[in-house]
Formats: C-alpha cells, sequence, structure tokens
C-alpha cells in the first residue's frame, strides 16, 4: 500500500479563506494540513511508502522529518489535479506498490486511527470480493466529493477528483465490477475551504496547524537557500 498525496500552489492555496485570514496566515495553514498528513500517512503501519506530487522541489527536504522515505513526483505541466494523481500512481506503480490510497493535503483532522481504520474496511472488502478489484471511498461531508479514494489493484480505476467526484467514483467502479466500500468519517469526511470551515475547526486546532506550518515554512526556506 502506497500513498498518492497532490499538493499545488501555495500562492493559491485556499483564497477562499482570504476573509478570515491573511496571505501568510494561509500560507502556514496550508503547510501545516500538507505536514500533518505526511506525518499520519508515515505513521500508518499499513503505508509502505508517501509520494507527494509538486512542483516544489524543497518540499522533500522541509517534509523529510516527518517521512523519510517521502518522494517527491513532479507535477505534470498541465497542473491538472487528476492528471498529478495519476502521476503519482505511475510513480507508486514502479516503487512496487499494489494498491493506492489518495488523499488531499486540506484535511485537518486526520488521523493514523482513521487511516487504519480506512484501510481496515479496504482489507474486509478485498476478502469479500475473494481478491477481485476493490474501489473504497471516503465522501467530503456533502457527499458530492471525495476525500478518500482507495484502490486495488492500483490500476483498477483513474481517479475523478473535482465536481461530483463521488458520484465519478462509484459509476468509474461499477464500469469495472469493482467491489465497493464506503467509509463514513469526519475526520476523513472534513476538508478546510471556508471561513465556516475555519469556525467549526475551532482556534486550538488551527494555531497548532499554523505553528506546524511555520517549522515547514522555515526549512523550505533553509532548503533554498542552500
Amino acid at each position: 500500500m502506497h500513498a498518492v498525496l497532490p499538493f499545488r500552489s501555495r500562492e493559491s492555496a485556499k483564497s477562499r479563506l482570504g476573509s478570515a485570514l491573511d496571505a501568510e496566515e494561509r500560507d502556514v495553514l496550508v503547510l501545516g494540513m500538507l505536514a500533518n498528513t505526511v506525518d499520519t500517512l508515515a505513521s500508518s503501519a499499513f503505508i509502505r511508502r508517501v509520494h507527494i506530487v509538486a512542483a516544489d522541489t524543497a518540499l522533500l527536504p522541509a517534509l523529510a522529518a516527518f517521512a523519510p522515505s517521502l518522494q517527491l513526483v513532479p507535477e505534470p505541466r498541465r497542473g491538472d489535479l487528476n492528471e498529478a494523481l495519476r502521476a503519482g500512481r505511475r510513480a507508486a506503480g514502479a516503487a512496487g506498490a499494489t494498491a493506492v490510497l489518495m488523499l488531499p493535503g486540506d484535511l485537518p483532522l486526520l488521523t493514523v486511527e482513521a487511516i487504519d481504520l480506512f484501510i481496515e474496511a479496504a482489507d474486509a472488502t478485498l476478502a469479500a470480493a475473494s481478491g477481485g478489484p476493490i474501489v473504497v471511498l471516503a465522501p467530503a461531508d456533502a457527499r458530492n466529493g471525495t476525500n478518500g479514494l482507495l484502490i486495488a489493484p492500483s490500476g483498477t480505476i483513474d481517479p475523478h477528483f473535482g465536481l461530483n467526484s463521488f458520484e465519478a467514483h462509484l459509476r468509474a467502479a461499477a464500469a469495472v465490477e469493482a467491489s465497493v466500500q464506503i467509509v463514513d468519517d469526519p475526520r476523513l469526511g472534513f476538508d478546510l475551504d471556508t471561513p465556516d470551515d475555519l469556525e467549526r475547526l475551532g482556534l486550538a486546532r488551527q494555531l497548532e496547524l499554523q505553528e506546524l506550518g511555520e517549522q515547514v515554512a522555515g526549512r523550505i526556506t533553509f532548503a533554498r537557500a542552500g
């Protein structure tokens, strides 16, 4: 099991939080959520390796403390999220992955326990499918998006993240007759996009993530200077 994590431009990330946070606060919050996600994935006993798809090569040394085996996959030039995920999946396959877990980097409540329960659901689905292909989904709170996609074998379906992705993933799984499991978990379902989401998150957790993000931002600056 390998994990694939796309990370796009820091400059444009979470622009909808602009009425609640200034640019620097948004930046460190985004980096804090990314670091938490990398650390959580690397801490799971089920995840062999984490692949981050990004254009900024300074992210690798900046995040190495959280995941020593982290692999940086160059972001495709087109900048499309699903193309980035496919690039990450190819890198995972080249490194020996037989199953792939795809996650966004903006899940502020993500924990190792949530990841492990998600993968255990995949194991149960695989057993029920008698070795056939499986697709395990964690829907976003609104149930029109996808916050977690696990596929085994790794090429079972393509990622369809974006508008109405949850339904798109269900249709893709049905087309290849894959066994499907849906895991509803608020730690996976809650993503951070709007000021209302920030209020739901709470100030204490926000400050924890921003402090983590400040550490990563400092390491990125150091890596670039070196």
